[in-house]
C-alpha cells in the first residue's frame, strides 16, 4: 500500500514540475501565495430571486450593490461636488453609454478625459490595494494590461505623479484609445469590488428577461447559483421534459411575458396560438387574464388571445402531470392528479377529502372517461413546442451554464447555501425520503436531487435514465419534499378551476428556523449545521424563495443570526408586499452586511440622470477580528497547493524529481 501512495505521489509531483520547472519557479510560487493568505478577505455578494428584472439586476451589479459609489465618495470628496460624483459613478456602471452622453458638452475634450482618467486610477488603485498585484494583474483587461499595471503601482517616491501619469495618459489619447481605456478602467473597478458572487435561486420567471440576467452571469468573472425551483423548471424544458415545457408556458402567459420565450430565447409560441383560436375561441378563459398588465397596455384582444394560448397549455399540463404523476408513484403526489379526479356530470371534484365545486368545467378537449389523453392535436402542439425550446441554442447555452456553475447547495466560508428548504417533518427531523428503493433525508437527500438532477440533462438522449431524470426535475420544480420547493404542492389546477381556497403549505423547516423561540429555531439551525459538517459559532444559512414582508416589518435576519433570508422581492411583482425591491448579503473582511434597495426605474434614467439605485447598508454581524484570506475556504485550498510545492522543493533537493533548466 505504501508502494502504491509513493508512485501516485510521486507522479503527481512529476506532473506539477511540469509547471513549476525549476527550484526558483516553486519558490516563487511559494512567496506569492504566503503572501495571498495575508490579504484581507476579499468581498463576497449573494443575492437571490432575480426573476428575469435584468435592468435592475443589470445596475445593481455594475454599481456592486452601492459599494463602488461608496469609494468614489470615498476617494473624491474633496475636489467633486455630490453630482459631479454620481455623474462620475454613472461613468463606472455604463461607461460606454454614459461616454456617448458626456464627451459632446466638453469644451476642451482633451483636459477632460485627462482628468477622468486621474479619477479612475486613483479609484482604481484604491480598489486594487486589497489585493496581491498578481492577483490584480489575472484581472486586467487584455488591451490594456502593461500600461494599467503600471499605473496602479508605481511607487511616487521614485516618479512625480503628474509627470508619469501625463506621459502616459496624453500617449493614450493622441492615438484616440481614451474612450477605451475608460471602458477597461470601469470593467477593473467593477471587477475588484465584488470578488465572487453568489446567485441563491431563481433568474427565471415573471420579469421580462432573464435571458440578459444569465449573459451578464456568463460574463461574471467569478460566479455560483443554487438552483431555484423556477431555474429547474426551464432546465428540465431544455432536456425536453414535455410537462416542464408545459408548465414554462403556463406560467410564462399567467404573467403575459411572452417576451422570454420570444425574444430572449427565439421560442415560437404560433403553434399553440394557432391550436387555441381554434380549439378555444367559444370557451370560457375569464380565469385565464393574465395577471400584472398596465392599463393601455395590449387590447382586449391581445389578452384574450393571451388567456385562450392559457387555458389551452394549462389542460395539456394537467393532463401530463396524470401521466407524470403515474408512472413516478415514489414522487409520493398520487393525489395530485387531479384532472382524473373530476366529476363531470356533479362538476365537483374532491380534495384532500373535501368535496369542492368546480368554477371552470369547459374542456372542450377532456374526454370524461380518459380525462388525462391527449388529442391528437394536442401532442402534434407539444410536440413542436418540445422541439424549439430543444432547438433554441441560446437556451441550451444558459441551461449548460447553471449546470456547470450550479447546484442544489453549496458550502462556502462556513455558510450554506440554498434556495428553498432541508425538508423536515413536524417533529424537527430530518424528513425521511424513499425513492429507488433507498431511503434518504437530509443532506443526502439533497445529494440524490442534485444527481437527478443532472441525470436528467446528461443521461444519454433516448435512455431510461434520461426520462426518470427529467421527471426529476419537475418534481424539483413542484414536488411536496423537493428541496427546492419546499412546499406542500403547487396547487395551480385549484387555483384555475376549483371554487375553494387552496394554501400551499410550506415545509416545517419554516416553521422551526423561523420560529419565535429563539431555542428552537437555534436549535433547527444546529442540526442542520452538524449534517452539512458546519461550525454552528460562525456559520450562516442563506436561503431565497420566501419573500420578506420588510413593510411589515419582519426581519431577514432570523435564528438568532443564523439563518438570513435574502429574497427582498427584486420582481416588481413583490414590491407592494416586501416593500423594497430587493436584498444584497455582502460578506468582508470586515463582517456580514445587508443591503436593501429601493425600485429601479429605468435604465434610460440612470444614464441620463445618474439616478442610482437607493440602497439601505445595514451591518448585522460585524467581524470581532479582520478576516484573511487564510481563514476561508480559498485560505485552504492554497495551503494546500503551498504543502505541495514544499513536496516539490523536497523532491528537488533529494534528486528524485530533475529541475528542467
Amino acid at each position: 500500500m505504501q508502494k502504491m501512495l509513493h508512485t501516485a505521489e510521486e507522479k503527481f509531483l512529476v506532473q506539477l514540475a511540469k509547471e513549476y520547472p525549476t527550484v526558483a519557479a516553486a519558490s516563487s510560487e511559494i512567496i506569492n501565495l504566503q503572501a495571498i493568505l495575508r490579504l484581507p478577505k476579499p468581498t463576497e455578494h449573494f443575492m437571490s430571486d432575480l426573476h428575469g428584472e435584468s435592468d435592475a439586476f443589470t445596475h445593481i451589479l455594475g454599481n456592486a450593490s452601492g459599494v463602488i459609489k461608496e469609494k468614489v465618495d470615498r476617494v473624491l470628496a474633496g475636489e467633486m461636488s455630490d453630482a459631479e460624483r454620481a455623474e462620475f459613478a454613472t461613468l463606472i456602471y455604463y461607461p460606454a453609454q454614459k461616454l456617448a452622453q458626456l464627451k459632446p458638452r466638453q469644451s476642451d475634450l482633451g483636459a477632460w478625459y485627462r482628468k477622468t482618467l486621474y479619477r479612475l486610477i486613483d479609484v482604481c488603485r484604491m480598489m486594487s490595494s486589497k489585493y496581491t498585484r498578481s492577483f490584480v494583474r489575472k484581472r486586467l483587461p487584455g488591451d490594456f494590461a502593461y500600461i494599467l499595471d503600471e499605473l496602479l503601482h508605481a511607487h511616487f517616491e521614485d516618479h512625480d505623479k503628474e509627470f508619469y501619469y501625463g506621459r502616459i495618459l496624453d500617449s493614450i489619447i493622441d492615438i484616440g484609445r481614451a474612450d477605451d481605456f475608460i471602458t477597461a478602467l470601469a470593467q477593473l473597478i467593477q471587477r475588484l469590488a465584488v470578488y465572487r458572487l453568489h446567485i441563491v435561486g431563481d433568474i427565471f420567471d415573471r420579469g421580462p428577461r432573464p435571458d440578459i440576467i444569465l449573459d451578464e452571469l456568463m460574463r461574471h468573472h467569478s460566479v455560483d447559483v443554487q438552483w431555484g425551483n423556477h431555474d429547474v423548471q426551464w432546465m428540465g424544458a431544455a432536456a425536453g421534459s414535455t410537462v416542464c415545457v408545459a408548465s414554462v408556458i403556463h406560467v410564462t402567459l399567467s404573467y403575459n411575458n411572452l417576451e422570454t420565450l420570444e425574444d430572449g430565447y427565439g421560442i415560437s409560441l404560433r403553434p399553440l396560438s394557432q391550436y387555441a383560436e381554434e380549439v378555444y375561441r367559444d370557451t370560457d378563459v375569464s380565469g385565464f387574464w393574465p395577471k400584472l398588465v398596465e392599463e393601455g397596455e395590449y387590447t382586449p384582444a391581445d389578452l384574450a388571445r393571451t388567456a385562450r394560448m392559457h387555458k389551452a397549455i394549462a389542460v395539456m399540463l394537467f393532463k401530463l402531470e396524470c401521466a407524470l404523476i403515474g408512472r413516478n408513484p415514489d414522487f409520493g403526489m398520487q393525489g395530485r392528479a387531479l384532472l382524473e379526479q373530476v366529476d363531470f356530470v356533479s362538476q365537483t371534484i374532491v380534495i384532500d377529502g373535501v368535496e369542492y365545486h368546480m368554477k371552470d368545467c369547459d374542456f372542450p378537449t377532456v374526454d370524461p372517461a380518459r380525462p388525462a389523453a391527449l388529442t391528437p392535436g394536442e401532442r402534434d402542439v407539444l410536440d413542436k413546442l418540445c422541439q424549439s425550446f430543444m432547438q433554441s441554442e441560446k437556451l441550451a447555452r444558459h441551461v449548460r451554464f447553471l449546470y456547470a456553475k450550479g447546484s442544489v447547495y453549496r458550502i462556502e466560508n462556513n455558510n450554506l447555501l440554498f434556495h428553498g428548504a432541508v425538508p423536515l417533518d413536524e417533529n424537527g427531523e430530518f424528513a425521511r425520503v424513499e425513492y429507488g428503493g433507498e431511503t434518504f433525508s437530509g443532506r443526502a437527500w439533497m445529494d440524490k436531487c442534485e444527481r437527478m438532477a443532472r441525470q436528467g440533462y446528461f443521461a444519454p438522449v433516448g435512455s431510461d435514465a434520461r426520462r426518470r431524470g427529467r421527471d426529476f426535475l419537475y418534481y424539483l420544480w413542484c414536488g411536496p419534499l423537493s428541496p427546492i420547493f419546499g412546499r406542500d404542492r403547487m396547487a395551480s389546477f385549484e387555483h384555475l378551476f376549483v371554487d375553494g381556497e387552496f394554501p400551499e403549505r410550506k415545509n416545517p423547516y419554516y416553521a422551526h428556523i423561523e420560529n419565535e423561540d429563539e431555542a428552537v429555531a437555534r436549535g433547527t439551525a444546529r442540526r442542520i449545521f452538524a449534517e452539512f459538517g458546519l461550525d454552528f459559532e460562525t456559520g450562516h444559512i442563506v436561503n431565497g424563495h420566501i419573500p420578506v414582508r420588510a413593510a411589515s416589518g419582519e426581519q431577514p435576519v432570523k435564528a438568532g443570526g443564523k439563518l438570513i433570508v435574502i429574497d427582498g422581492g427584486f420582481c416588481k411583482a413583490y414590491h407592494q408586499r416586501t416593500g423594497i425591491a430587493g436584498y444584497t448579503l455582502v460578506s468582508s473582511s470586515r463582517g456580514l452586511s445587508l443591503r436593501s434597495h429601493g425600485p429601479f426605474e429605468s435604465t434610460q434614467k440612470a444614464i441620463l440622470d445618474n439616478l442610482d439605485i437607493l440602497s439601505t447598508k445595514d451591518v448585522f454581524e460585524p467581524s470581532g477580528k479582520r478576516v484573511y484570506v487564510e481563514d476561508t475556504d480559498e485560505g485552504a485550498r492554497l495551503k494546500d497547493q503551498i504543502a505541495d510545492l514544499k513536496k516539490l522543493l523536497a523532491a528537488y533537493a533529494d534528486g528524485s524529481v530533475k529541475e528542467q533548466a
